[in-house]
């Protein structure tokens, strides 16, 4: 088997990501060697792979679904968005410059083509099946002559395509219908047909509409799968729900001791690498919350302040709103604040950065013995180290480098009182680790929470995953998946008009 698949969307967060997941779990089980691929990714959520290349976490996480390793040719170029208007473009793992949105699609993008494709058919050479996953929509017709994501691979790579509807925002069938008709003929000739996704109901109710789709474009539903509450699963573009809502839709499971811990997490600009407190919210009795106003943090346990791809605008932002003197009210009565990479660079007492913002020489906010200098170089690594006596696993994606003075030693970081510091995303996902610190943020906040004792994030992870794979396999045509990846879009699809604009 030498098979492939370009799962495509009617929007941005369709559900593209997770079905694509799914699929890559549903395969491995079934025997298959199975690889993820997304040509272009734009997120501020990224992953080191141990080669120390930079990808998408969504990408990573698909790569786990399928049970191999993630690499760069997997998610060959990332844009890591600074601005409305530009991005630092991440080219195999490596960052290679900042364009502005115009200048990306007025050429880079395209000659990036041959790279994008290269990597896919390397994946292809060495897996049974890779399942690409697009972006945003393939109907984006300012978009098509640049496209090196969507149909710009599929016709490249003559890759079969079906495209995910989020049914949960409505008119899935007007956007099925019209997100072909809005495609050329030739890259009509590969959609090979659709995925409901998130439908909630009797599915008998939903069939007279798939057998009208089926007449009016001549293409099959290959799955409509039930909406599936708290599956957690990395996300690429933004948060999973509302900044000012709880990271999860699952009830928070009850305590293991007599008390809650409260997590408030600063709804930063840029924000990065929020995905870092999931591991809080899958332990029993945790409830994390993104916050943005001073007063959401005084009945707190723990603030974390989270990583940016704008450590010197998440600086400014945290005073302009008042939480700046929050967390320094906290730290002076001993609660706990805890920052992660930019969120540690912002806590420190001074900033030199002529590279992400170039404001030059700035004053942090003073909470840790810190002087951080923004290198022209990215750091891009996997370390591992112990903290409160327990193995701890990480991974950094920083250009700021940190000078510690004083405190006490916390990881690459440090520690004073109780607000701690590190540059290591990816930490709290180290149960042990995880346990203790939680021991220690109740104890200094006068909580009797105990953590439980037998919380694995990995087991959770990957049982969410295998959720995926149910999904697919319990609610998609699997069979007709299965030829499609072999044998790639079915001939004589008809032609939708009016087509793409000439």
């Amino acid at each position: 088997m030498r098979g492939g698949l370009l799962v495509a969307g009617t929007t941005s967060d369709a559900g593209k990501s997770v079905v694509t997941a799914g699929i890559c779990r549903w395969l491995v089980r079934q025997g298959v060697k199975v690889a993820p691929f997304k040509g272009q990714n734009m997120s501020l959520n990224s992953f080191v792979t141990r080669e120390g290349a930079e990808i998408g976490r969504a990408q990573a996480m698909q790569a786990q679904a399928a049970r191999v390793e993630p690499s760069a040719l997997m998610n060959p170029v990332l844009l890591k968005p600074g601005s409305d208007r530009s991005s630092q473009v991440v080219l195999m793992g490596k960052p290679v410059g900042e364009l502005s949105a115009s200048g990306y699609h007025g050429g880079r993008q395209e000659a990036l083509l041959g790279t994008v494709v290269d990597c896919l058919e390397r994946l292809r050479g060495t897996y049974d099946a890779v399942i690409c996953e697009g972006a945003g929509s393939p109907a984006e017709i300012n978009l098509r002559r640049t496209d090196i994501v969507n149909m710009g691979i599929a016709r490249a790579a003559r890759l079969p395509v079906v495209v995910v509807g989020d049914i949960d925002r409505g008119g899935v069938f007007a956007s099925f219908f019209g997100t072909t008709a809005l495609l050329s003929p030739e890259d009509q000739a590969l959609v090979a047909g659709y995925i409901v996704n998130k439908f909630r109901g009797d599915v008998s109710l939903l069939q007279p509409g798939i057998d009208m789709l089926r007449g009016l474009t001549g293409r099959h539903t290959y799955g409509i799968l039930p909406y599936a509450h708290g599956l957690g699963i990395d996300e690429e573009d933004g948060l999973r729900v509302s900044l000012r809502g709880a990271v999860r839709e699952s009830v928070v499971a009850p305590p293991v001791g007599e008390d809650v811990l409260r997590v408030a997490v600063c709804a930063i600009p840029l924000m990065s690498n929020f995905t870092d407190v999931d591991a809080l919210a899958a332990e029993p009795g945790v409830v994390v919350r993104f916050v943005d106003r001073p007063e959401e943090l005084a009945d707190a346990d723990l603030v974390v302040v989270p990583g940016t791809r704008g450590t010197v605008r998440a600086l400014e932002w945290l005073r302009e709103r008042g939480l700046a003197r929050e967390l320094a009210r906290r730290a002076a009565e001993g609660r706990p604040v805890l920052g992660i990479c930019g969120g540690f660079q912002v806590l420190g007492e001074h900033i030199d950065d002529e590279v992400e913002s170039r404001a030059g020489s700035v004053t942090g906010l003073g909470l840790l013995p810190v002087r951080v200098r923004f290198a022209a170089e990215k750091t891009l690594a996997r370390p591992t180290g112990e903290a409160l006596g327990e193995r701890v696993d990480g991974y950094e994606i920083h250009h700021g480098v940190a000078e510690v003075f004083g405190g006490e030693a916390f990881l690459d970081g440090c520690r004073v009182g109780a607000v701690w510091g590190t540059h290591w995303h990816g930490s709290l996902e180290s149960d042990g680790f995880r346990r203790r610190f939680l021991e220690r943020v109740a104890s200094a906040a006068g909580r009797r929470f105990v953590p439980a004792p037998d919380t694995s994030f990995g087991a959770l992870r990957e049982e969410q995953l295998d959720r995926l794979g149910d999904l697919i396999e319990e609610h998609a045509d699997t069979d007709a998946l299965m030829r499609l990846i072999e044998q790639g879009a079915p001939a004589g699809l008809p032609f939708i008009a009016p087509g793409a604009p000439a």
